[in-house]
């Protein structure tokens, strides 16, 4: 094998060595994304800000919904709209100008004050619906395109509650999960079932995503 020229080397070593040295003590996650945020986003976080909520769901985690929802069409759902954080994700990656057909998101929050504030910041948007309902009432209106769950319930996302919701060819998005280095996964010293069958179901094909050192997040798709 023939080796770099020296001056090339030391100049990478250089590079190496600076690098280090300005990131030493520094999470490096911290730079791993723009700094800005979608329009949407933003209003999504002034509006909860306001009614006195903090958000739900995480900026890398939304910015992975964002590039999901620009691959869909028809339409997308999640269950437990929180603040309307994560859904503002989902609209920012929608294709197609305002009032384009193609796509569509209805969401579903438990809490009416939450609802309300959601709702407020997509009242001039017909693409997007807000309930203020459980998320239950969702189910007579699949299947859908994508679907964001929260892991946080494991015996209401199970792969059998939640398979026949989306179309072949339709995403599955679970977040709130800790990373983990092992198999089987193991949450609070026990064995994560609800992550291991998410993994292995023959209906889905499934990976584990880490957005970020302590969060990671299931993405799978329906064969």
């Amino acid at each position: 094998m023939v080796g770099r020229p020296r001056s090339s080397r030391q100049r990478i070593s250089q590079v190496v060595r600076h690098a280090r040295h300005s990131f030493r003590g520094e999470r490096l996650d911290l730079v791993s994304h723009p700094p800005y945020l979608p329009d949407i986003v933003n209003r999504a976080f002034d509006v909860s800000r306001q009614a006195g909520y903090v958000s739900f769901c995480r900026n890398e985690t939304g910015r992975l919904l964002a590039m999901l929802a620009a691959t869909r069409d028809g339409t997308m759902a999640e269950f437990g709209t929180g603040c309307g954080v994560g859904t503002a994700w989902l609209r920012s990656g929608v294709r197609g100008q305002k009032g384009s057909e193609k796509a569509r998101i209805v969401t579903a929050e438990l809490n009416p004050k939450l609802a309300e504030a959601a709702a407020e910041i997509f009242r001039d948007d017909d693409q997007v619906e807000v309930l203020a309902a459980d998320w239950s009432t969702l189910l007579d209106r699949g299947p859908y395109s994508l679907l964001f769950l929260d892991s946080g319930e494991p015996t209401e996302v199970t792969v059998d509650a939640i398979a026949d919701l989306v179309e072949d060819g339709g995403i599955v998005v679970l977040d709130d999960f800790t990373p983990c280095e092992v198999w089987p996964p193991i949450t609070h010293g026990r064995v994560d079932t609800l992550r291991e069958h998410w993994l292995t179901d023959e209906r889905f094909t499934a990976v584990e995503v880490m957005v970020a050192p302590d969060a990671s997040t299931i993405i799978a798709t329906k064969k």
